[in-house]
C-alpha cells in the first residue's frame, strides 16, 4: 500500500472520537456500532470477469466494449470500486441525501486498497464539483468526503479547486444516455496552474454512461494535464437502468 499523508491517522482519529460521542449505524444495514460494518463490506457487489479496457464496465471478451469502440473515452481508464447495489447503493444515498457524512471517511478506507491495487501513475485527486446552486442547497460535495480522506490514505496532493463548473447543469437523473451527454457538453474548466503536466485522479460517487467523468477529463486535459485516470465508488450497470439511477 502507499504510504499515507502523515495526517491520515489524525483525520480518522477524529472521526473515532465523533463515533465515541455518537454511536453510528452502518451505512448499508443499520446495525449500530460502525459506519461501514464487516457484514456489508463482505456483501459489496464488485465487478468481476472481464473488464472493458477504457470505460470499466464489464464484457464478455477482453478489450474495449461496443460502446467505447464508437465513442472512445478521453480518460485512460475508468474503475469503480463496486456495482451500484445493495449494500454500496444505501450508503451512497445516505451520504448524498441524508447527510450521513461519516460514511465518506468509512468508504474511502476499501477505496484506497482499490485505488492502490490498480497501480496508476497519478500525481493529484480532484473531485467532480458540484454546482453552486446544488452546493448551496446540499450544503456539501459528496465527492469531496470521500476524495479527500481518499488522498490522505494515499499520501497524494488533493485539489478540489482544479476544476470548477463553467454552468449550472440539470440532474443527470433520469436522463438518457445522449442526454447526458448533451448536458455535460462543456460544462468544466480546469486550472490550468495545478494540473499542467500532470497525471489527474478524477474522483465521483457514480459513473452510469461516463458522461460527467469524459466532459471532467476534457477540461483537464484541455488545460495542460498530461493523462487522466476516472475512479468511482460504484458503477451503474445496463440491468439497473439509466432512468432509475
Amino acid at each position: 500500500m502507499t504510504k499515507a499523508h502523515w495526517s491520515y491517522p489524525l483525520y480518522r482519529l477524529a472521526w473515532s472520537g465523533l463515533d465515541w460521542l455518537f454511536p453510528p449505524r452502518c451505512g448499508g444495514c443499520g446495525k449500530v456500532g460502525s459506519r461501514w460494518c464487516d457484514d456489508c463490506q463482505g456483501k459489496v457487489p464488485t465487478l468481476a470477469g472481464a473488464l472493458c479496457e477504457k470505460c470499466g464496465m464489464p464484457v464478455v471478451h477482453s478489450g474495449l466494449c461496443d460502446h467505447c469502440r464508437a465513442n472512445l473515452p478521453p480518460f485512460c481508464a475508468l474503475r469503480a470500486w463496486a456495482a451500484f447495489e445493495s449494500p454500496v447503493r444505501q450508503a451512497l444515498h445516505k451520504l448524498k441525501y441524508r447527510r450521513d457524512m461519516g460514511l465518506g471517511d468509512a468508504l474511502a478506507v476499501p477505496l484506497a486498497m482499490f485505488a492502490d491495487s490498480l497501480n496508476w501513475p497519478f500525481d493529484l485527486v480532484v473531485p467532480v464539483p458540484l454546482g453552486r446552486k446544488r452546493l448551496q442547497e446540499r450544503g456539501y460535495n459528496q465527492v469531496d468526503l470521500i476524495a479527500r480522506p481518499l488522498s490522505l490514505a494515499l499520501g497524494l496532493n488533493y485539489r478540489p479547486g482544479a476544476l470548477k463548473r463553467k454552468r449550472e447543469t440539470v440532474s443527470q437523473v433520469g436522463l438518457s444516455a445522449v442526454e447526458r451527454r448533451d448536458n455535460m457538453q462543456n460544462a468544466f474548466s480546469a486550472d490550468a496552474s495545478v494540473v499542467r503536466g500532470k497525471t489527474v485522479l478524477v474522483m465521483d460517487d457514480v459513473a452510469t454512461t461516463g458522461s460527467t467523468l469524459s466532459s471532467c477529463t476534457e477540461a483537464l486535459l484541455q488545460s495542460g494535464a498530461k493523462d487522466v485516470f476516472a475512479l468511482t465508488v460504484a458503477r451503474a450497470l445496463p440491468h439497473h437502468g439509466l432512468h432509475q439511477v
